[in-house]
């Protein structure tokens, strides 16, 4: 049986974009079913932050950058001010995982944030972002319109907040036990080990 891996993510959050490739290679080397699932940091009506404040510059001269170095990957403090909220993104994230292109969704978002610059909070931003990668325009649209799928939104929000216990992204909650910060594939696959030996012994209890 599959081990299941719950990866929480904002899309504003540089670190969630930074793990991609070690949770691609945790679903490469492991039999393990990964589930993108939401967490906004700032949700409405809480402020959202600057890049021209002292804050972000700071993090990412500190963190973001030399990590990203490290990794070989491409990205940059974006100039959207205030950032966006990420609820109108995550809506269609629902959509995606319908359709089963989740990863492919939110790689493509994480792209638009931080390497083109794009504010992922316009509903013309998110709908280019979603049928870039294979999502129907007027369904991205309808999702975007629809009040159902902003409660299921809100729903997931306080999944992660009150019943998971997230606090902070990115965090992967596997087989039950919630991790949190930048774990490196090597990582992410000892913990699914640990889980799947854990499983093996509750079978032969």
């Amino acid at each position: 049986m599959s081990t299941k891996v719950e990866v929480f993510v904002d899309y504003v959050c540089p670190f969630c974009f930074l793990v991609e490739d070690a949770v691609a290679e945790l679903e490469r080397d492991r039999d393990v079913e990964v589930e993108i699932r939401p967490f906004e940091l700032r949700p409405d009506p809480v402020p959202t932050l600057r890049p021209e404040d002292d804050y972000l510059p700071n993090v990412w001269s500190r963190s973001v950058y030399p990590m990203a170095e490290r990794l070989g990957m491409d990205i940059t403090l974006p100039s959207s001010s205030p950032q966006p909220r990420t609820a109108k993104a995550f809506v269609v994230l629902q959509l995606a995982k319908e359709r089963g292109i989740a990863a492919e969704y939110s790689s493509a978002m994480f792209r638009a944030f931080f390497q083109q610059d794009r504010n992922i909070g316009l509903d013309e931003v998110i709908v280019e972002v979603a049928t870039s990668v294979g999502l129907d325009r007027d369904d991205v649209e309808k999702a975007l319109a629809s009040e159902e799928r902003f409660a299921r939104q809100r729903d997931d929000q306080r999944y992660a907040a009150e019943l998971v216990g997230v606090t902070a992204v990115p965090s992967f909650r596997i087989d039950g036990r919630l991790y949190s910060g930048v774990l490196d594939a090597d990582q992410l696959k000892q913990a699914a080990d640990n889980a799947d030996n854990s499983a093996a012994r509750e079978r032969t209890a």
